[in-house]
């Protein structure tokens, strides 16, 4: 069986909003979904007999949970494969865990019990840093989720050749047939001793640096999806800001994050971290394989 796209619930709007969005995702890809709930009632209720009538709360809640969760997804997608697991993990581990074997993991962007002032909820936010498959926080407004603006957005960083981020980017738009936006943004160096010839040519000179960079990253995309229809841009400004702003006329934001090892494996970057607070689509984190050493914008 192909490998499923993974899906959170806990029974928040926040988690079946996801679950709506994943569903329609699997479809999108033809790939099964796998509706997962995490759970420690054992830990705390005990294993109830099977002949025991009374079953603890805690399971009975985790079971109607992901009962109705597949229920709605089969109800949404009834072509769709749909398989639901209940976890004796905490949320954040589990997803970790079940990210191993997906193709990508998708949650809401706020959970049960999140402080109303939370701008993402801690289990999102641990599970998009860590997570070594591509992680996709469903938040946004209805036209987003219901991908009516027909464009994904990608932002391309300086380790971006041929990297994940654009290889997914690439995958997303072809199987939403719809327009693929790449943005790439640059800066004038406040210490950088460049050979543009004269200070009224600098704008220029880094354009076009830009640009040639913007082609160099996508050269192997555009060659294995040459249907999917390009819309290129080099802007001057910061990174972060320039895609929440772009994000309000897209259905998906695609960034890469940037492995620094270590025990916690991954590290987000201000690009991604502010795009999974702010931006006004779903966002779509996707891990990048070498690790770098240079300072993000």
């Amino acid at each position: 069986m192909d490998s499923p796209l993974v899906v959170g619930v806990d029974g928040s709007d926040s988690s079946l909003a996801a679950m709506d969005w994943a569903a329609d995702e699997a479809v999108r890809h033809g790939v099964p979904l796998r509706i997962v709930h995490a759970s420690l009632w054992e830990r705390y209720e005990g294993t109830a007999p099977a002949s025991t009538v009374d079953r603890p709360s805690g399971q009975i809640l985790a079971e109607n949970i992901v009962g109705a969760a597949a229920e709605r997804a089969q109800s949404r997608c009834p072509s769709l494969t749909v398989a639901t697991d209940i976890i004796a993990m905490d949320a954040s581990s589990a997803l970790l865990e079940e990210g191993r074997a997906a193709v990508a993991v998708i949650v809401g962007s706020r959970g049960r019990g999140e402080l109303a002032d939370l701008l993402l909820g801690s289990v999102s936010l641990t599970v998009a840093a860590r997570s070594h498959c591509p992680v996709m926080v469903v938040r946004g407004d209805r036209q987003a989720l219901e991908a009516r603006h027909e464009r994904v957005l990608l932002g391309i960083g300086d380790h971006d050749i041929d990297s994940p981020a654009v290889r997914f980017a690439f995958r997303e738009a072809a199987a939403r047939n719809c327009e693929l936006d790449i943005v790439r943004i640059w800066r004038r160096p406040v210490h950088e001793e460049v050979d543009y010839p004269l200070p009224g040519d600098e704008a220029q000179y880094f354009e076009e640096r830009t640009s040639e960079l913007l082609d160099k990253a996508l050269e192997a995309a555009v060659r294995e999806h040459p249907q999917v229809l390009l819309r290129r841009a080099t802007v001057e400004g910061q990174a972060r800001k320039v895609l929440v702003d772009r994000s309000a006329t897209a259905d998906l934001l695609v960034v890469g994050a940037r492995r620094r090892g270590g025990l916690l494996g991954m590290e987000l970057g201000r690009v991604a971290h502010r795009t999974l607070h702010h931006a006004a689509c779903p966002v779509a984190v996707v891990p990048q394989p070498h690790p770098v050493s240079t300072a993000e914008t």
